[in-house]
């Protein structure tokens, strides 16, 4: 495979070989930018905004990544909206596209995954691999210790449970959390009179 072919295939969730020089010297580009990025200090916060700008395919404003952060195109197939914020340890698997929306937040130790390998042994052992798209909708919250899995979205408002393993699409407005993830209840109006159990909302 040529290299355009290769990135063609890439987009396009077509099994790929990662054979191409060329290709393997522009990831190590977007790995210095991560490696660069993790180590500024917390206070370089106009550097840090700026080398965001340069690393993800798009970035909105007031997002904010804590470090340490990985991914492994640097964020260069990642389209984040505006008032982001992700804990440590976000692991952004990348090779493929992942769309973030507005206002979302992700704990500690979370792995957004848009990269996998066919079930072939054959395949394997000559380094195939293929990606699928991963959409993160506006306003949701990912737990702490949470694996989103090639190919799944995740809708509007929603709230995946720390420790969970997202192997399937999740829809708007509902909590979901296990392994597998799976849907445990709607987000009601009582959710905008209580903050948890019987303790109201008392701030605007």
């Amino acid at each position: 495979m040529n290299l355009e072919e290769i990135k063609y295939r890439m987009q396009n969730q077509k099994l790929y070989y990662c054979e191409d020089e060329r290709l393997i010297e522009e990831q190590l580009k977007c790995l210095d930018k991560v490696h660069d990025y993790n180590n500024l200090k917390p206070s370089q916060q106009k550097e840090k905004q700026e080398l965001l700008k340069n690393m993800f395919a798009e970035i909105g404003d007031k997002c904010y990544i804590e470090t340490p952060f990985y991914a492994s195109w640097g964020g260069k197939n990642v389209h984040i909206g505006n008032h982001f914020y992700s804990n440590y340890n976000l692991m952004l698997v990348d090779d493929g596209k992942i769309t973030i929306g507005d206002n979302v937040m992700i704990a500690p130790n979370v792995i957004i995954c848009s990269a996998t390998h066919p079930i072939s042994p054959k395949l394997r052992k000559k380094g195939a691999q293929y990606n699928l798209p991963v959409k993160v909708g506006n306003g949701v919250w990912i737990g702490a210790n949470c694996v989103v899995m090639p190919g799944v979205t995740i809708g509007d408002n929603s709230i995946i449970g720390a420790g969970s393993v997202v192997t399937k699409d999740i829809p708007a407005n509902v909590v979901a959390f296990g392994n597998p993830c799976r849907v445990h209840r709607a987000i009601t109006e009582d959710d905008e009179i209580y903050y948890n159990k019987n303790y109201k909302i008392d701030i605007e």
